[in-house]
C-alpha cells in the first residue's frame, strides 16, 4: 500500500519540526532568558508530577467547606462553627499538619512560601497555575476573616493539647475549638508581621488576575504590618500555654517584621518600607549568621527577597544584601570556606530531627531564586575567593529535590503517592483513619488510637503529602506515631511547589 499522507498529518509532522527546532519545549532558545541555562538532558524524575500532587495535597489539608471540585475526596466539611466561641467566622484556612487545629503562624507563613513559588515560577506552571492559586485563596480568605477586625488578629482555632489528646478524623472532632488571638495588650508582631507577608505577597499573584481581590489583600497587608510594628512583642508571651512548644516564636519578632516590610516593598514600590529597611535593617538582624529558614525565622528569606531589589532593580541602598545572601549561600557549600550545613551520607541537607525536610524544601527553593536573580544580573556568589555561579545552585537544589523524590539510599520517595516507593504509615489523623464514606458513623476521641497504633497501611492517600523525613544517617523507619519523621506539614510543601515547577519545566515537562 502506497504512503499517502492526509492535510492534518502533514500539518502534525510540520508541528514537530517547528517543535524540534524550538529545543522540544515549546520556547525558542534565548540566551538572555532566566530560566533557560537548561539540563538539557534525560530526567530521571517526572517533576510535573511531583508539582500535580504537590499542589493536591493542599486540598487534603482544607478545613471548612470543601468546593464541588475537591480532588481529595475523602474528606468532607469539617470545622464549620470555628470562630463562633468569639463570635467571629473563622471558617476555611489549612489544617498545618497531622492534627485538626489551625495554627495562624505557620499557616502565614506557607501562604508567603506558596505565594513567593507562583510570584517567581508560576510563568512556568502552565495548567497548574491555576490550581496553585487556588491553594494560595484558600488560605488568604482565611486570613482575611483572621485579620477583619482592626489590630486584632485570631491566631488559632482550637485546642492543640486537648486535640492531640485524641485521634480523630476533622470531621468528627468534638474537642473545643478555641479562639485565641492578638492584640495591642497582648501583641504578636512575628505573626502579626507573617500575615502581613502573605497578604502582600499573595496580592502580588491576584495583581492581574483578581484586580480587586489583589487590592484588598494589599489594604489588608499595610494595615497588618503598622500593628506589628507600633506593638510589638512575640505572640509566644501571651500565649505561650496555647501556642508553644508547637510553634513557639524562637527566634524573637525581629525577623518578621524585616520580612514583612521586605513584601510590602516589593508589593507596594512604595519608598516609605524601603527607608524602614535601611533604618532598621541591622536592628531587626538583617547580618546575624542564622541560615535556617523557616515557619520561625525568617532572616535568610529577607536577605534573598532584598537582594533582588539590588541585583535585578539596581536599588544601591540594598547592597549588603547580597553580602549577606551570600553567607547563607557559602553555608550550603560542601567544601567551600565558610561552610556550616550538615548533610547525610546519602546526600540529603540536615537541620534538625523533627521535620528536616522543611528546610530541604525552603532552601532549593532560595537556592533556585537567587540563582534566577543571579542570572538576571550576570553575577556570581563570592565564598572567601571561591566562585560559585547560578548553575552550581541549581545543581545542589535540584540534587536535594531528587533525594526527595527517591534517588536516596532507601530509594524511598518522601512524596506521598509519587513514585514506587513511598511511606505508608504517615502521621495524619484523616489518612489514617477510614474515611466518612466507608465509615459514616463517628469514631470517638480514644476510639481512633486503635487506627493510630495499627501497622496497617494508611486507608486514604493522602496525595503529594511531604512528610519530615530521614534521619541524619538517612534511615526511615515509616512508624505513623513517630511525627518527626512521618508527619506531613502544608509549609514542607509550599516552597516546593516552586522548584518542582522550575524543574518540570527546565526538563521540557511543561
Amino acid at each position: 500500500m502506497g504512503l499517502s499522507l492526509s492535510p492534518l498529518a502533514l500539518i502534525v509532522l510540520l508541528a514537530c519540526f517547528i517543535g524540534s527546532v524550538l529545543q522540544c519545549n515549546g520556547f525558542p532558545f534565548q540566551h538572555n532568558n532566566p530560566f533557560n541555562h537548561h539540563h538539557r538532558r534525560f530526567a530521571k524524575h517526572n517533576y510535573r508530577d511531583a508539582l500535580t500532587k504537590s499542589i493536591i495535597f493542599f486540598e487534603g489539608q482544607r478545613s471548612g467547606r470543601l468546593p464541588s471540585n475537591q480532588r481529595i475526596t475523602w474528606r468532607r466539611d469539617s470545622g464549620l462553627s470555628d470562630g463562633a466561641a468569639m463570635h467571629v467566622d473563622l471558617v476555611g484556612g489549612y489544617y498545618d499538619a497531622g492534627d485538626n487545629v489551625k495554627f495562624g503562624f505557620p499557616m502565614a507563613f506557607t501562604t508567603t512560601m506558596l505565594s513567593w513559588s507562583v510570584i517567581e515560577f508560576g510563568g512556568l506552571m502552565k495548567g497548574e497555575l491555576q490550581n496553585a492559586k487556588q491553594a494560595v485563596r484558600w488560605a488568604t480568605d482565611y486570613l482575611l476573616k483572621a485579620t477583619a477586625h482592626p489590630d486584632t488578629i485570631y491566631v488559632q482555632v482550637g485546642d492543640a493539647n486537648k486535640d492531640h489528646s485524641c485521634w480523630e478524623r476533622p470531621e468528627d472532632m468534638d474537642t473545643p475549638r478555641s479562639v485565641f488571638k492578638v492584640d495591642k495588650s497582648s501583641p504578636g508582631s512575628d505573626v502579626a508581621g507573617e500575615t502581613a507577608a502573605a497578604l502582600a505577597a499573595a496580592s502580588l499573584v491576584f495583581r492581574r488576575s483578581d484586580p480587586t481581590y489583589s487590592k484588598l489583600l494589599i489594604r489588608r497587608a499595610i494595615r497588618v504590618f503598622e500593628f506589628a510594628d507600633k506593638y510589638r512583642g512575640a505572640y509566644s508571651n501571651g500565649l505561650k500555654k496555647v501556642v508553644c512548644p508547637f510553634y513557639c516564636s524562637y527566634s524573637g519578632y525581629q525577623d518578621e517584621l524585616l520580612w514583612g516590610a521586605a513584601w510590602l516593598h516589593r508589593a507596594t514600590k512604595n519608598p516609605t518600607y524601603l527607608n524602614y529597611i535601611q533604618v532598621n535593617g541591622e536592628i531587626l538582624g538583617a547580618a546575624e549568621f542564622d541560615n535556617t529558614f523557616g515557619w520561625d525565622n525568617k532572616h535568610v528569606g529577607a536577605r534573598i527577597l532584598l537582594s533582588k531589589a539590588f541585583l535585578v532593580q539596581r536599588l544601591q541602598s540594598l547592597h549588603d544584601y547580597k553580602g549577606h545572601a551570600d553567607n547563607f549561600i557559602c553555608s550550603l557549600i560542601p567544601g567551600a570556606p565558610f561552610s556550616s550545613a550538615q548533610y547525610t551520607p546519602g546526600g540529603l541537607l540536615f537541620k534538625m530531627s523533627d521535620s528536616n525536610m522543611q528546610y530541604v524544601t525552603s532552601t532549593s527553593f532560595l537556592l533556585l531564586t537567587y540563582a534566577k536573580y543571579l542570572t538576571s544580573a550576570h553575577q556570581v556568589v563570592n565564598c572567601g575567593g571561591t566562585t560559585v555561579t547560578p548553575k552550581r545552585l541549581r545543581i545542589i537544589a535540584k540534587k536535594q529535590v531528587d533525594y526527595l523524590l527517591g534517588d536516596n539510599p532507601l530509594k524511598m520517595s518522601y512524596m506521598v503517592g509519587y513514585g514506587p516507593r513511598y511511606p505508608q504509615r504517615i502521621h495524619h489523623r484523616g489518612s489514617s483513619l477510614p474515611s466518612v464514606a466507608t465509615h459514616p458513623a463517628k469514631i470517638q476521641c480514644s476510639a481512633g488510637f486503635n487506627f493510630m497504633k495499627s501497622q496497617s497501611p494508611n486507608p486514604n492517600i493522602l496525595m503529594g503529602a511531604v512528610i519530615g523525613g530521614p534521619d541524619k544517617r538517612d534511615r526511615f523507619p515509616d512508624q505513623r506515631s513517630d511525627y518527626e519523621q512521618s508527619e506531613p506539614a502544608t509549609y514542607i510543601n509550599a516552597p516546593l511547589v516552586g522548584a518542582l515547577a522550575y524543574l518540570a519545566h527546565s526538563f521540557g515537562q511543561l
